[in-house]
């Protein structure tokens, strides 16, 4: 199971698959964090009275910090490339790039 798991994350070896997990961990537990302060700064809540409205900004918020912290701490890790290309296959899957 742990070697399919290292092909499908492109992992060069189980300590690489371990980095790569502990980033994209620490990123989405700290993107739900840093969105909050963000979120309160643009005053959105009194801005968008429409909740459902309010959420889609707010999930949006939340993706774009997810991106900005998964490349930082990718690169704090060594693994710029690697997390780069997750970005860019994210990026095509929603057609924003070719």
């Amino acid at each position: 199971m742990i070697n399919k798991m290292i092909k499908v994350f492109h992992a060069n070896s189980l300590s690489h698959l371990i980095i790569i997990f502990t980033v994209f961990a620490v990123t989405g537990s700290l993107s739900v964090t840093v969105s909050e302060p963000i979120i309160e700064f643009i005053n959105l809540k009194n801005l968008i009275t429409f909740y459902p409205f309010y959420l889609i900004v707010k999930v949006l918020v939340i993706i774009i910090s997810y991106n900005i912290l998964l490349i930082s701490f990718g690169t704090l890790v060594g693994q710029f490339s690697y997390f780069s290309n997750m970005q860019k296959k994210f990026l095509r899957r929603f057609k924003i790039i070719k």
